[in-house]
């Protein structure tokens, strides 16, 4: 059974590391074009959140045998914060500033929790609390994608859900949902269970849509024209700044 419990482990760590650096392509793209475009900035910072959670409640003084949790989520919330912050140098005012609110409240919710698990809590009583936590905040960020799978449904194109993030999510929440049931572990399996099944329909909605990729910069260059004729015209002609 532990034999069995490390290699869910190690998988997991696997998975979640292809998960953390599925976003890199999506990022690339960002950086290239120097726009967000439609993508979410909320995603990352709920990831973040999600590793840091994860990063303390894995730790010997607060759960024992659980250092498998740390390593990888330790490394995903440095990636996860790189992310955050290509996102804000290239996201438009409005976006940057609500994924700066968002992650100075998450960050400034997660040091309160830590303080207080340190200072005020000991043995199971700490390890409840920081399990709590760190299941409510895993649970949001699997839940975090259901705005794009609305877009997804919307607009009928996944353009703007990548497949590879999709697919190494459904990974890595059934590793750790496999870990968290042989460890008995109830603050593993609740969102990594939540997080299986958010994988599996994003797999769906991708293997439905998936050759409409265009239909999504159609939709929206419509609404554009709709809102302002003489813009979208301007917004047609060549940007005589550029080579």
């Amino acid at each position: 059974m532990n034999v069995l419990r490390f290699l869910s482990g190690v998988l997991g760590n696997a998975a979640g590391l292809f998960l953390f650096l599925a976003p890199m392509v999506t990022f690339k793209r960002i950086i290239s074009s120097r726009s967000t475009e439609q993508f979410s900035g909320v995603p990352y910072v709920m990831t973040f959140l999600n590793c840091i959670a994860f990063t303390w409640y894995g730790l010997p003084f607060v759960s024992r045998n659980n250092l498998l949790l740390s390593t990888i989520n330790g490394i995903g919330g440095v990636i996860e914060f790189t992310y955050v912050v290509i996102f804000l140098i290239y996201a438009q005012k409005k976006e940057r500033t609500k994924v700066m609110g968002l992650f100075a409240l998450i960050t400034t919710l997660f040091l309160a929790i830590a303080f207080v698990s340190l200072l005020a809590l000991h043995g199971n009583t700490r390890k409840f609390f920081c399990g709590v936590a760190a299941a409510l905040f895993s649970t949001i960020m699997y839940a975090s994608p259901l705005s794009v799978m609305r877009l997804v449904i919307k607009t009928k194109s996944v353009e703007f859900m990548p497949f590879f993030l999709s697919l190494f999510a459904f990974l890595s929440g059934a590793s750790w949902l496999t870990y968290g049931l042989l460890s008995g572990d109830p603050f593993v399996i609740v969102p990594n269970g939540l997080g299986t099944g958010l994988g599996i329909a994003q797999l769906i909605l991708y293997a439905i849509y998936c050759k409409n990729k265009s239909h999504t910069q159609n939709i929206i260059k419509d609404d554009f024209t709709e809102m302002d004729p003489e813009k979208a015209d301007q917004a047609k002609k060549p940007d005589s700044h550029h080579p």
